[in-house]
């Protein structure tokens, strides 16, 4: 009992041996580098770089547009108007055409007896001219082409010709319609008197409807002349 007594004495001892030489041991490696940092220098770290902050630019409006587009509480926020097309003007009505009464053939040109409207003075109208707001363009023996802004209309003589009132029935005729005889013939046009009629242009005038009198004939400075054309008899009185 005193031998395992006596050896854990010795063990103990031995351990607390090896203890203190540790740290004794550390103590001088403690000591070593506290006497070396107490030796060395330490270099001052060099200052920060202060950067110099540029000078604030002066406002302009330009920089905030698109703030100002994007608000949401302001009216005028978009900057794209909306422009509407303009509406064209709607095309302009054409007026109505002029009357026509005859035409005649003369020898040198064509002369178209026309009047711009209804109970207006009616004239010699020759190719180039113009009646109202219509240009005489051509005519033939069948149709008739006129010019308003710019566009040709082309109208058949009979149905521009403007002709003579029906005589009205009388108003004691009281025969029934069922037995009524066939319609006659128009009346003939009533006998003119041998003298010049409209003034057709260049001092010639046109022949009155119903004047039978010769070639020839001379009334009031006038003389009655009758040409052979393609499209019939040309009447016209010339000044002597």
């Amino acid at each position: 009992m005193k031998r395992k007594l006596l050896a854990l004495d010795l063990a103990l001892i031995a351990a607390i041996g090896a203890g203190s030489w540790r740290l004794r041991l550390d103590w001088i490696a403690l000591r070593a580098r506290d006497v070396k940092l107490r030796q060395s220098s330490v270099r001052p770290s060099p200052p920060p770089v202060l950067s110099v902050a540029q000078p604030p630019q002066p406002v302009a409006a330009v920089r905030y547009a698109e703030i100002a587009q994007k608000m949401l509480f302001s009216k005028d926020r978009n900057p794209d108007v909306a422009v509407e097309p303009a509406k064209e003007p709607p095309p302009k009505p054409m007026p109505p055409l002029p009357l026509l009464y005859g035409v005649l053939n003369l020898m040198d040109s064509t002369t178209v007896v026309m009047s711009e409207k209804a109970n207006a003075q009616h004239r010699g109208v020759r190719l180039g001219e113009q009646i109202g707001e219509f240009t005489l363009l051509a005519v033939n023996r069948d149709e008739i082409t006129l010019e308003w802004d710019g566009q040709p209309v082309t109208k058949r003589i009979d149905e521009m010709l403007v002709r003579e009132p029906a005589p009205a029935a009388s108003a004691n005729n009281t025969t029934p319609r069922a037995s009524a005889a066939p319609s006659a013939s128009p009346a003939p046009a009533p006998k003119a008197d041998a003298a010049p009629g409209v003034d057709v242009g260049n001092g010639i005038k046109a022949c009155q409807a119903g004047d039978s009198s010769p070639a020839g004939t001379v009334s009031g400075g006038y003389r009655k002349l009758v040409s052979a054309t393609p499209f019939g008899s040309a009447c016209r009185w010339e000044p002597i």
